[in-house]
């Protein structure tokens, strides 16, 4: 451990300060991150190799427990053992967001060892809402992966954080940045702000706190710096802007840093499989997270994509043993990538495509980036596909692809749905879809448009 970043581990005892002794569960994810320091300089083909070991651990048991797994692999005249050849993985049919829509996708019975599970609930980028279980290790994955980016990127850790999510219910402020970060080292103070907080006092709080780093959606990003040139304040406090979730275009990539005088890193990630894919900290790339994920770029005939050429992403979560996602159409796009001059081993993309939404303008005449309720929207309807567009100040259209014609009551618990969560008594137009909902310019999906 030269590096001097580990010389500040915090330990699990406050009695023993050097060496630090790290015990409990925190002594998984400090043994994982530290892989995943030399796992990274492995080659292509070493990394490759292993994840194709780890494949075949996967589909071996989910051909035990899940249904769905073991007709899918037979269709494809496969056995769990011919994973081990990466050629073969391509003769798997994709499983697609209506595939895990139908709920049976599951292993009846997760490794005890990978227990608890829990269920995430997300709509992606395409608008079609999939309730996926993830295991205590994924999260573990997830946690030493966050890590890693913390490495590439921050490393001091006693800076202030700001953080705008959805996940975030209330304005909070806290002495520490929360997990992982705080479970491994002492951290600065963190503040935590609801993503539905208007774009105006989003900023306020921002100039009050003052934060070195800044975790953030584009459109919020957006939204930000457009409102602080028009209030004439300058943010200077931000050093590292961190870019999450939506597509971050190199306009404003380039912007944010002019603006803010600040560097801009972007994370590819999603919540049916965690971190997919990080900036390099030595060039623009993405590096895919391929101790986690096996991620192919793949071309209209289903062939993987060259060096420069776009394509949809299909994901094989190599640790999930309760949801076999395996060659998971996410619905996303992406630039293939070659080798990257830092000399990791890590596969690359060049770009992230198409992951957007607008922010909503409320009747004040206030605008927020929108929740919209996906997660409860199969609890009272078949929904399938959605996509929300703003019409007016006072009107939101509906648009859905639903299994079966919705009832009355359906239709109505549905709005309820929707109000409660947009934050006020929008007028709401009801407009179906057959099969799916058009995309929009140049094959663009957007679950929010606002055309106000």
């Amino acid at each position: 451990m030269s590096d001097p970043l580990w010389g500040k581990l915090k330990g699990s005892h406050d009695e023993l300060a050097w060496p630090p002794l790290v015990g409990g569960p925190t002594a998984g994810l400090l043994s994982l991150a530290r892989f995943l320091e030399d796992s990274q300089w492995l080659s292509r083909d070493e990394i490759s190799a292993r994840q194709h070991e780890q494949l075949v651990k996967l589909a071996e048991y989910s051909m035990r427990f899940s249904r769905s797994f073991r007709e899918r692999l037979k269709k494809a005249g496969l056995e769990p053992a011919d994973l081990r050849e990466p050629a073969n993985l391509s003769r798997l049919p994709l499983l697609s967001r209506r595939d895990l829509q139908k709920g049976d996708a599951y292993c009846v019975q997760p490794p005890k060892e990978h227990l608890p599970v829990n269920e995430t609930k997300t709509s992606g980028s395409t608008g079609e809402p999939v309730t996926v279980k993830r295991t205590a290790i994924t999260q573990l994955f997830w946690l030493a992966i966050t890590l890693r980016e913390y490495f590439w990127h921050e490393r001091a850790f006693d800076l202030k954080l700001s953080a705008i999510r959805p996940t975030i219910p209330e304005y909070a402020e806290t002495s520490n940045w929360g997990p992982p970060a705080n479970l491994l080292f002492e951290t600065g103070p963190a503040q935590l702000i609801p993503i539905t907080m208007s774009v105006e006092e989003i900023a306020q709080r921002l100039c009050a706190f003052a934060p070195n780093v800044l975790v953030i959606y584009p459109n919020v990003l957006t939204a930000l710096i457009a409102q602080l040139k028009q209030t004439a304040a300058t943010l200077s406090s931000v050093k590292l802007i961190r870019s999450i979730s939506e597509t971050l275009s190199p306009e404003l990539k380039a912007g944010a840093r002019e603006f803010f005088g600040a560097r801009v890193i972007d994370n590819y990630s999603s919540q049916e499989v965690g971190v997919i894919a990080v900036q390099c900290p030595d060039s623009e790339l993405y590096h895919t997270m391929s101790e986690s994920l096996i991620v192919e770029v793949l071309d209209e005939n289903g062939r993987a994509c060259g060096e420069g050429e776009t394509g949809r992403v299909v994901l094989t979560d190599l640790h999930n043993f309760a949801t076999p996602m395996v060659r998971y159409d996410i619905g996303d796009y992406a630039r293939a990538g070659g080798a990257c001059p830092c000399g990791r081993g890590l596969p690359t993309l060049e770009r992230v495509l198409g992951r957007e939404r607008n922010l909503i303008l409320m009747p004040d005449g206030s605008r927020h980036w929108p929740l919209v309720g996906f997660a409860r929207f199969r609890d009272v309807a078949p929904v399938t596909q959605y996509q929300m567009v703003q019409t007016s100040r006072d009107e939101i259209e509906v648009r859905l692809v639903t299994e079966t014609p919705l009832s009355g009551g359906q239709v109505s618990d549905l709005s309820d749905v929707i109000r409660e969560s947009l934050g006020h008594p929008f007028a709401l137009r009801f407009v179906y879809f057959d099969e799916r909902i058009p995309s929009g310019p140049r094959g663009k999906f957007e679950e929010f448009v606002s055309k106000v």
